[in-house]
């Protein structure tokens, strides 16, 4: 008899159950490992991803379904952040907050009962190892919620009462970044408990942004700082900073210079006078040709915020006393060539002739100006619009072909060959800033006022607003030698250039940040 045809056929059939049977009992090896025993995950265990033998934690806010393992703990598998949870990333950041935590515990900054808080954490990192270590009362913040463990809300308008919480932290340099520093502070102040700790992680890491930090949070104490390193490449290097809220308000010189007399004196501090050590050096020697000395030297300057980090200061201000037209140094140097650190200025720009003042009207959204002369009390002026010989042929634009105005505080001579004068309002320039701006602000100013630099700046140090300036761009004004007639000096002005020179050298004495403006 011929073989059949269907025994082929059951071959296959058994072939077939046989290989069923081995997946079945891969699936059930799988399943007993990652449900029943809790073991971690490996090859030997037909396991698809590995855990660190050491991190023991649950997936927060998992549903029901199918379960997985992280760690030594079985969590339902429905839950849509199960890829997130299990990630490398996410468990060396846990490591990572956890080492930090631990340490704060042991140090006693931070407990296991705290009511805690982590300021913008967009995943939540930070509050999963606070619960993991033993702080269970602990959530977070951020533009987008994650819950469980991240609510919805901003750093620098924090959903919580005052006084809510015993421990607040801010990992990541959110404090750096932040486009509203004072805000962001203000809140963590806000809602932290009286000796209650805040902690800290920023990337600035000179002297000049740690005081600038200091000044943010009046109303807390420096305990401790430390530098570690960080977890990844966005932030190797970490500096920790420790605060402590304090029952009575401090003063880290958030407040306005004072008025009166009395306490206007004020001192540059330590850091600001060795800031002005690494500064270009003065030129020394008169220059012969003063209109191209002074201006090369402009490749020289070491601007203050290109040697340090000017992030946590809650305004930013461009003060430009003797600005004439907007593109005469407001638009053509600082906005163009200024160091900003990609942060945004408000200018102010002080000029009296009216010849410019129009050119600023579309310039209102950020640069405000006063139509005044800066001096030293608020009186009625002289102010004189003239020229050094042969200035007219200098330009062909208009604006820099008009001659250049000073103050006459007495009337001026009159009948004198292309002179124009005008009655104009002065204003107590020293007074003003004061009212303007606080220590707290990044306040860099130009001045070019056509001599009077003798008054405001002597004025500037007798009402201590001089320490509201960190950087000041000074054109001395002198007899100096004239572009159009060669060996003759101009006779516009009384002071000579080593009268220039000890103003510079008086204001770096004093830790002022000064450079040499043409």
């Amino acid at each position: 008899m011929e073989p059949t045809a269907g025994k082929p056929s059951l071959l296959r059939n058994i072939l077939a159950r046989l290989l069923l049977f081995g997946v079945f009992i891969i699936v059930v090896r799988f399943a007993y490992v990652v449900t029943i025993t809790g073991e971690s995950c490996n090859l030997g265990d037909f396991c698809f991803f590995s855990l660190p033998q050491n991190l023991n934690f649950v997936i927060p806010g998992a549903g029901t379904g199918v379960s997985a393992v992280v760690g030594n703990d079985v969590v339902p598998g429905s839950n849509p952040r199960r890829d997130l949870y299990t990630s490398k990333e996410w468990i060396k950041a846990v490591h990572f907050y956890s080492s930090i935590f631990q340490d704060l515990i042991s140090e006693g900054y931070l407990s296991p009962h705290s009511k805690s808080l982590s300021v913008e954490t967009p995943l939540g990192q930070e509050v999963f190892a606070l619960k993991e270590i033993g702080v269970e009362d602990s959530i977070g913040i951020f533009k987008k919620a994650a819950k469980p463990l991240v609510i919805k809300g901003d750093g620098h308008l924090i959903p919580f009462h005052d006084n809510t919480f015993d421990f607040i932290f801010s990992g990541g340099a959110r404090l750096d970044l932040s486009a509203r520093p004072s805000d962001f502070a203000s809140e963590i102040a806000r809602t932290l408990k009286p000796e209650g700790f805040a902690v800290l992680h920023i990337k600035a890491n000179d002297t000049y942004s740690f005081n600038s930090f200091l000044d943010l949070f009046n109303s807390c104490r420096f305990v401790k700082m430390r530098e570690i390193d960080g977890f990844d490449s966005s932030m190797p290097y970490i500096r920790e900073i420790i605060l402590k809220k304090e029952i009575e308000v401090l003063d880290h010189g958030d407040r306005k210079v004072p008025n009166g007399k009395s306490d206007n004196k004020c001192s540059v501090p330590g850091h600001k006078l060795e800031l002005v050590q690494k500064a270009e050096p003065l030129i020394l020697e008169e220059p012969l040709k003063p209109w191209i000395t002074l201006k090369r030297n402009i490749q020289n300057v070491k601007y203050l915020s290109s040697m340090v980090d000017i992030s946590f200061k809650n305004r930013y201000v461009y003060v430009d006393v003797g600005a004439r037209s907007y593109g005469s140094s407001i638009g053509s140097w600082f906005r163009k060539q200024y160091p900003k650190q990609n942060k945004t200025f408000h200018a102010y720009a002080i000029e009296a002739d009216k010849t410019f003042h129009k050119q600023y009207e579309l310039k209102k959204k950020w640069v405000t100006l006063l139509p005044y002369a800066a001096w030293v009390k608020n009186e009625t002026l002289s102010f004189e619009i003239n020229r050094d010989p042969g200035q007219e042929e200098v330009s062909e634009l208009n604006d820099k072909g008009r001659g250049m105005g000073r103050i006459q505080p007495v009337k001026s001579k009159q009948g004198k060959l292309n002179v124009e004068v005008d009655q104009i309002q002065g204003f107590d320039f020293a007074e003003w800033l004061k009212n303007t701006v606080t220590e707290r602000d990044f306040v860099v100013m130009k001045m070019d006022v056509e001599g009077t630099e003798f008054d405001l700046i002597p004025r500037l140090f007798e009402t201590g607003a001089i320490c509201l300036i960190d950087e000041i761009f000074l054109e001395c004004h002198y007899n100096r030698w004239q572009r159009c007639c060669p060996g003759q000096r101009s006779t516009k002005y009384e002071k000579s250039y080593g009268q220039c020179l000890e103003l510079f050298t008086s204001l770096r004495e004093s830790g002022v940040l000064v450079h040499q403006w043409w």
